[in-house]
């Protein structure tokens, strides 16, 4: 089909192309007249009609059918010359006007078709991205552990709810909290139970949100996103991978340098520029806390920052209960003994292990999941993916 569709493309170019060339070098059956002829005819009033080209002039003798051509003098007089002895004057462009013509226009087309789908995307985008998440059913229960870091979210969450009251005992807003730590451990997840559990709107937002191939939007972005959330106050704004967009600034650096650079001032200024009676908090989330820029991680701006570590012995536990609700481990498997061999891996790689020892459950059709399942499932997973699980390879060996 693929090949069909092309030969008909190919031919329809070939055809384009023969068509052209047969127009351009299409046979001339008119007769050639010297110019002292021609103008001689002009001046006793026998030539009625004349079609000026650029190499030449066609044109038709009073009483007589046939069609004579003689050559261009050129001169800036020629057609008031004619006009005035009453002929019927025409222009002719050639064909290199014409592509000269059509270049132009493919020209302007490109070049305000960029400007326009510039504006486009400027206006547009609003409609698209930073969608707020109104009835959010992620709660604390769905995240394991982090009990600490619960309870003082919460009460971050109360100021943003009850401003006033927290304003009469002197405490001030909390403008941001960085949530850090090695990807997988459940910090997306954290921000979305705690949206669900505080029953406020929720913007999820991502570093690439920001990122685009025309300079100054992600700027345009960054204010438009904190413009929709203090229309839709109180509501928390999660920025995911925001080492991103947060990275220190070069100011000598390259043009993607300094669009960075652009798109940190604008998050500068629109983290100085609302207070907590807007209702407004934002959660940001790295994996590389270091690479961030210093004058946007200072206290003021976020104000506190959390270690999202790798899960404890009670929070494997937790996992384990939370990702095996429709499992069942058969009884000779010690959960104890899986906890243990678990150690060290994120909570995402813990859910991809069990997740794939189901799924070797499954294929093998046994309800349970055994032993030799979580063997093969580790493995699987090791082969796929041997910088995760490495160091956990030889626990199930």
């Amino acid at each position: 089909m693929k090949n069909k569709k092309n030969i008909l493309i190919i031919s329809m170019v070939i055809l384009a192309v023969i068509i052209g060339i047969t127009l351009y070098f299409e046979k001339d059956n008119s007769q050639y007249m010297p110019y002292s002829d021609f103008y001689n005819h002009v001046e006793k009033g026998n030539v009625i009609s004349a079609k000026i080209a650029s190499n030449e002039v066609k044109f038709y003798l009073d009483g007589d059918e046939a069609e004579y051509r003689t050559d261009n003098p050129e001169l800036d007089s020629f057609k008031e010359f004619l006009l005035l002895n009453g002929v019927k004057v025409s222009s002719e462009q050639s064909v290199d006007t014409i592509l000269y013509t059509v270049t132009d226009m493919v020209f302007y087309i490109i070049f305000f078709g960029v400007i326009i789908f510039g504006l486009y995307k400027l206006f547009n985008f609003r409609k698209n991205t930073f969608k707020i998440i109104r009835d959010n059913k992620t709660k604390f229960s769905d995240v394991a552990g982090m009990e600490d870091l619960k309870r003082d979210m919460l009460q971050a969450v109360d100021i943003l709810k009850n401003p006033q009251k927290y304003a009469a005992k002197g405490i001030r807003p909390i403008n941001g909290i960085m949530l850090e730590g090695n990807p997988g451990n459940g910090k997306t997840l954290f921000a979305r139970a705690l949206a669900g559990e505080a029953k406020v709107n929720f913007i999820a937002t991502k570093a690439t949100d920001f990122q685009s191939a025309i300079m100054s939007i992600g700027p345009a972005k960054i204010k438009a996103l904190f413009r929709k959330a203090r229309a839709n106050r109180p509501c928390i704004v999660f920025i995911d991978e925001f080492d991103g967009i947060g990275e220190k600034r070069f100011f000598s650096g390259t043009g993607i340098d300094k669009e960075n650079n652009r798109i940190i001032t604008a998050m500068l200024n629109e983290m100085d520029g609302f207070t907590r009676e807007e209702g407004v908090m934002v959660i940001a989330a790295t994996n590389n806390y270091k690479a961030l820029d210093e004058a946007l991680v200072r206290a003021g701006r976020f104000d506190k920052k959390y270690t999202v570590p790798y899960p404890d012995h009670n929070t494997r536990i937790q996992l384990i209960k939370i990702y095996t609700k429709k499992k069942t481990f058969a009884q000779n498997v010690s959960i104890d003994e899986v906890v243990a061999k678990f150690e060290g891996l994120s909570c995402s790689q813990i859910e991809t292990i069990l997740n794939e020892a189901a799924m070797v459950a499954a294929g093998e059709g046994q309800e349970n999941i055994t032993e030799n399942h979580l063997k093969e499932a580790v493995k699987r997973i090791c082969n796929a993916a041997p910088a995760h699980y490495s160091s956990n390879r030889h626990k199930y060996s």
